[in-house]
């Protein structure tokens, strides 16, 4: 048996990550591993620009159990840009719009979310009770994605014990206030029995660049799942 650290991810709004672009950024249908990472990071006070921190958390393996996937959102903004050619090297975003005067671009960029989403998470391969106590009391604030995505209840973290990321995911405490459907499909760090394999671009190389590699990840539907 190993140690899993098990929680939920309730939130009315959700932004999963996928390939992103300036004017479009999407959404999957589950949090990816760099999701999953970068929220145990924000929990425990390790900055974007650490490194030496984040890298420490690469031996954690990961496995997200979609309750429910919500649905999609999709919300459009118009920006102002400034050609380079018309301001050359601002201070300021503010200086940049003064100086350029009339001569700014428009753009229509596009988000994505997903809404009432409902997760379980299950995390191993350290220590994991800092992680437990982390999430108890996070130094930074929790969200689901994009600081426009809040957390709709505190993720109730649990230390379980089980031989499978499988069993660990049945141990998470579902928020009280909502329904909680059977788990429709797994997504594993680990490969699980039944279980195929694709292939995910959620590795973060260097998040300062937004550099990421891609992963194998074992995806299970549970027997009797939709």
């Amino acid at each position: 048996m190993a140690e899993h650290l098990v929680f939920t991810l309730c939130a009315t709004l959700a932004a999963n990550g996928d390939l992103a672009g300036h004017e479009r950024r999407g959404t999957l249908t589950w949090p990816g591993r760099s999701a999953i990472l970068g929220l145990l990071a924000a929990a425990r006070g390790i900055r974007r620009e650490d490194a030496a921190g984040l890298a420490a958390l690469d031996a954690l393996q990961t496995a997200v159990a979609i309750h429910d996937a919500g649905q999609p959102l999709r919300d459009y903004h118009t920006v102002q840009t400034v050609p380079s050619a018309a301001v050359k090297h601002p201070d300021s975003r503010a200086e940049a719009l003064r100086r350029a005067g009339r001569a700014v671009n428009t753009t229509l960029t596009q988000r994505d979310y997903r809404t009432g989403v409902l997760y379980a998470v299950a995390v191993w391969g350290l220590d994991m009770a800092p992680f437990r106590d982390a999430l108890l009391r996070p130094v930074f604030t929790l969200y689901l994605g994009r600081k426009s995505c809040p957390l709709s209840v505190p993720p109730a973290p649990r230390l379980v014990q089980a031989d499978d990321p499988m069993t660990a995911l049945a141990a998470a405490q579902m928020p009280a206030f909502r329904d909680a459907p059977q788990a429709q499909v797994i997504y594993s760090d680990m490969a699980l029995p039944g279980a195929r394999v694709e292939r995910r671009n959620d590795v973060a190389l260097d998040r300062q660049r937004w550099h990421f590699s891609s992963r194998a990840v074992h995806v299970l539907h549970p027997q009797g799942a939709a």
